[in-house]
């Protein structure tokens, strides 16, 4: 399960800033602890939220209980569990670290970051899917490393037909995961020499009314 972190935060303010009615419905894909489905779900909107871990899942109910709040909880890879809805605002802190290897599919908690050799395994899953969940003028809200290419997020949300953009940015210190493959960052060209903090973004797109 992932705990809520600096891209969390980072996100959270973007959704604050978000002109969401209330009885807008939401989906927060990738879930995690659920922090950003309840803070939704405390603006009056009818939240779903979904994980594939089984522990997020467990964790999200739970703090959304003690918030006090109704979200609905779905155990499942991404949009599966709600296909066929649509919603007005869609969240997501997907995986978006890249990681070594030949394509293995992450297992344990390395899930809740390692996205692949160029870290979009699931940003391009999500460029590709989410439009279709969403209503006309609906919102995507997602956060992702500077690492994995915002660039092609955008580019490929505006070739969805969304109006897409960088909203926010956040430089922070590396982070465990970061700090323990620095090395092959620096060699595969995604961090330079004179890199010594990791950037953060927030993409706003935003399907045309």
């Amino acid at each position: 399960m992932y705990a809520p972190q600096e891209d969390t935060e980072l996100l959270a303010g973007a959704l604050s800033d978000e002109p969401v009615p209330p009885g807008a419905h939401v989906l927060d894909v990738g879930t995690g602890s659920g922090a950003l489905a309840v803070e939704a779900a405390r603006r009056g909107c009818r939240v779903t939220a979904v994980d594939v871990s089984r522990r997020a899942v467990c964790a999200a109910r739970v703090n959304a209980l003690r918030a006090g709040v109704p979200v609905r909880v779905r155990r499942g890879n991404l949009f599966a569990p709600v296909r066929g809805e649509s919603y007005d605002l869609i969240l997501a802190n997907p995986p978006y670290v890249p990681a070594p290897g030949r394509g293995t599919p992450p297992r344990g908690a390395a899930r809740a970051w390692d996205a692949g050799g160029d870290g979009r395994l699931v940003l391009d899953r999500i460029c590709k899917e989410a439009p279709a969940l969403l209503r006309t003028g609906g919102v995507l809200l997602l956060v992702q490393s500077a690492l994995s290419g915002p660039g092609p997020t955008v580019g490929r949300l505006r070739e969805a037909g969304m109006k897409a953009a960088v909203i926010r940015r956040r430089h922070i210190a590396f982070g465990p995961v970061v700090r323990g493959r620095e090395g092959w960052l620096r060699e595969r060209g995604l961090l330079t020499a004179a890199d010594d903090k990791e950037e953060l973004v927030v993409i706003r797109a935003e399907l045309p009314v």
